[in-house]
């Protein structure tokens, strides 16, 4: 059984069937359509073939990241990735995204690409050669991002052992949100975590 996350409100599976049933009757002349045992036909082989091209979509769907469900397991077993079923499809998806941009040499691109597929938004990365070192600057997206536990362990794996990292992050400065009419009385409604974000 799949933890909550994965219990979506989907339509039931005769419901995804009949949206790729064909409807047989359609190729039969007009007299034909009304009798019982054409139309028991089309019932019983126009289930099935709906079925047949459900599960052909199924299959192709995890052959894709970005469409895979049940095929995550396959993928993150290729990577070499512990899976989590506790994380949800897109979690998960965002792991496999940045550990596939994280094959070959280790340069500056890479790692600002992988931090962009964790985070979201846009990464600038700060390169310290004299500490050996380097920031991760995330600008496109404000607090800390939701996944930066997985991120911290792919850095880990993706980079050279000697250098080091550290994070800065954007938050909101009170000048934006006195700009968008928020006041200090009704910024009490607000916890501190909302405001460093306030859009």
């Amino acid at each position: 059984m799949y933890p909550n996350q994965y219990e979506e409100k989907l339509p039931s599976t005769n419901e995804k069937i009949n949206l790729y049933r064909p409807n047989l009757l359609a190729y039969l002349p007009p007299v034909l359509r009304e009798i019982r045992e054409f139309k028991a036909i089309d019932d019983i082989a126009g289930y099935e073939l709906g079925l047949v091209k459900l599960t052909i979509q199924d299959i192709l769907n995890q052959c894709f990241v970005d469409t895979a469900t049940w095929g995550l397991l396959l993928w993150e077993k290729e990577y070499g990735i512990e899976t989590d079923l506790n994380k949800s499809y897109e979690e998960r998806r965002e792991i496999l995204k940045a550990k596939k941009r994280g094959h070959g040499t280790v340069n500056k691109k890479m790692i600002k690409e992988t931090a962009e597929a964790f985070s979201g938004g846009e990464v600038q990365i700060l390169e310290h050669p004299e500490s050996y070192s380097f920031t991760v600057k995330f600008i496109g997206t404000k607090g800390i991002p939701r996944n930066l536990a997985a991120f911290k362990d792919m850095l880990d794996n993706i980079k050279p052992a000697h250098l080091s990292y550290d994070f800065k992050y954007t938050y909101t400065l009170w000048e934006h949100i006195k700009e968008k009419g928020l006041t200090w009385e009704s910024s009490k409604l607000k916890t501190w975590d909302d405001l460093k974000i306030y859009e």
